[in-house]
């Protein structure tokens, strides 16, 4: 086996196949005949989406510096001010626009949640009663049974008594403490 040397022959320069690589393309052709304000219109007119931009933007900003003391303060008086973000609560507070501070009273949740509670053990018994009413008149005579339910309805009429009351001091805790 033999093997023989390629013949190698000379192309000229300007016969090379990537000749140019590397450099720009001819400027010729529809894009670069045009101009840049013209491609700025194309571009305008093709609707390119994006945020409108403001007409007063803020671009001036301020930074500082809290102590853990101070930074539970400010975050106490954000949270009672009730603004969207810090940023809006703290050109409020510089600017002196009004703050709207919002006060949780304890005692009026915890009225309010021991109300609830009671309301629904009061419905609670309720159901209760038409059961022991149908469970007495199946199982006993009527005269036992009158006699069963007119016990009964002394210990509704004192519910109903207490109901009334628990009425009133509702009536009487929103005058005091919930209407301002």
């Amino acid at each position: 086996m033999c093997f023989e040397a390629p013949k190698t022959t000379r192309v000229p320069q300007n016969n090379l196949p990537l000749q140019g690589a590397g450099k720009h393309p001819p400027k010729s052709g529809f894009l670069y005949n045009l101009k840049w304000t013209d491609m700025k219109e194309i571009q305008h007119n093709k609707g390119i989406g994006g945020r409108k931009p403001k007409a007063d933007p803020s671009t001036h900003r301020y930074v500082f510096r809290l102590n853990d003391q101070e930074n539970a303060r400010f975050l106490a008086l954000f949270e009672a001010s009730g603004l969207d973000t810090k940023a809006k609560f703290i050109v409020a507070v510089l600017f002196a626009r009004e703050i709207r501070a919002v006060k949780i009273d304890a005692a009026a949740m915890d009225y309010y949640m021991r109300l609830t509670t009671l309301y629904g053990q009061f419905r609670s018994v309720g159901v209760n009663y038409n059961q022991v009413v149908k469970i007495l008149y199946r199982n006993f005579s009527e005269k036992k049974a009158a006699a069963y339910l007119f016990k009964l309805e002394k210990q509704t009429a004192e519910l109903a008594y207490l109901c009334k009351q628990i009425m009133d001091l509702t009536d009487e805790f929103e005058v005091k403490y919930l209407k301002k």
